[in-house]
């Protein structure tokens, strides 16, 4: 079979119709821009509080990240824990940790309650340490999870690591039986389904291209046409635009690569992953693998940090076969049949971001874990607009740019800092 070089998660879903070639409401409550995790779980809230609402989609529902990634649901932040508790203090730090973990149970959440059927299952993350000083750092997070967050992660020594993966590459793990997989376009279809059957309009090819206030509203200029709204969210993460030119500053796209392999026999497939983990390594440069509900290796990875063109998509395929034979040998003779590319949205600081600019909602910065805070952040955010209660411990945040202002959103600096995390994966 040829290499098809599109989202092997596209190929097992139908996505719902939305409001073709409608033209725009005149006004409404909300306008939310982006249809991914983020803003259809808030137009979904702010839907079933009865505000009006139009999700703004500069392609197709989902076509972002929300639809090309690994489908990790995981625990924790970008940033480990004795970083943000040396950052933010003991008490901000239990604040957010609580909130990763309540992030899957709202993934769960919306998955039960609207039937979405995504091969949801809580099964757990696996991180191997890529050296054996990595293992020691696990083990002192692990002691500092359960005395400071009441979590008690599992740390598996290299000597019983066969029993989680089918690979000697490493010295050692860290299981968090809380974390979860998915098929992320099964459930950003669900999700679509659920804010349309809320009563949000759902318009595709409507690419905000300005967004101006004045005393009373916003006016969000399209390329299907202008809207008026009395509240705007954005949710574009690492698709941040020049339509809203501040939070673009602040958000860095790195480009994040995947391939798929054919469908393994049962035998193999419980040899490389014995309990179905979501796994992960310790690296910077890092590699982050699954099986898919139907026991093909999923292999993602880094392979360039610039966002996807056909180029790096290509070149991407041999890299991270070489990346996935390095861990699973046994794979050699196994065929890759997708390889795709997507973007991620990192902040300089690595941590989410979720509150309010220049008047416009917005929750950014997933740093690679959006599948559940993504979800999490937009439910809030619905809260935030209504005027309700909300919890979003990521609001005290500074939401810093470059130093200097050097950065524009023009990412110039991406194989510099490519460079860096290898150099820093070499010395760790």
């Amino acid at each position: 079979m040829a290499l098809k070089e599109k989202t092997f998660w596209l190929d097992t879903v139908t996505m719902p119709m939305t409001n073709g070639a409608r033209p725009l409401p005149e006004q409404v409550d909300v306008a939310v821009i982006g249809s991914g995790f983020t803003g259809l779980s808030a137009a979904r809230g702010l839907a079933q509080r009865g505000a009006r609402v139009a999700v703004l989609e500069a392609e197709t529902i989902g076509w972002g990240a929300s639809s090309r990634n690994g489908g990790m649901a995981l625990t924790g932040l970008k940033v480990g824990v004795s970083k943000v508790m040396a950052r933010y203090g003991r008490e901000a730090a239990r604040k957010m940790f609580a909130a990763s973990l309540a992030s899957i149970d709202c993934v769960e959440q919306i998955v039960r309650e609207e039937g979405i059927e995504c091969d949801f299952s809580r099964s757990g993350h696996l991180e191997v340490a890529y050296k054996p000083a990595h293992y020691e750092h696990f083990a002192r997070a692990a002691e500092m999870i359960a005395r400071e967050f009441n979590h008690t992660p599992r740390l598996v020594p290299k000597s019983e690591l066969r029993t989680e993966i089918g690979s000697d590459a490493y010295y050692g793990g860290f299981v968090d039986e809380v974390s979860a997989g998915l098929n992320p376009a099964r459930y950003v279809a669900g999700l679509a389904r659920a804010a349309q059957k809320a009563g949000a309009g759902l318009y595709e090819r409507a690419r905000v291209e300005r967004v101006e206030r004045d005393s009373s509203a916003f006016r969000l200029r399209t390329t299907r046409g202008e809207l008026r709204a009395r509240e705007v969210v954005v949710g574009t993460s690492g698709y941040t635009g020049r339509a809203t030119p501040a939070l673009q500053k602040k958000i860095i796209p790195i480009g994040s690569y995947i391939i798929v392999t054919e469908p393994l026999a049962e035998a193999v497939a419980r040899e490389v992953s014995p309990r179905n983990r979501m796994i992960f390594d310790s690296k910077n440069f890092l590699y982050y693998f699954r099986l898919t509900p139907d026991n093909r290796m999923l292999f993602g990875g880094r392979a360039a940090f610039f966002p996807e063109t056909p180029n790096t998509v290509r070149e991407s395929a041999e890299i991270l076969r070489r990346g996935m034979l390095s861990v699973y040998p046994q794979l050699r003779d196994v065929k890759v049949e997708y390889v795709w590319g997507g973007t991620l949205d990192f902040a300089f600081d690595m941590m989410p971001h979720a509150g309010k600019m220049d008047g416009v909602h917005y929750a950014l910065g997933y740093a690679g874990h959006g599948v559940a805070m993504a979800t999490y952040l937009g439910t809030q955010l619905a809260a935030m607009v209504c005027g309700e209660p909300y919890d979003n411990p990521f609001a005290a945040v500074p939401f810093r740019g470059a130093p200097l202002g050097l950065y524009n959103g023009a990412p110039w600096f991406l194989p510099f800092a490519g460079a860096w995390y290898r150099f820093l994966d070499w010395i760790s």
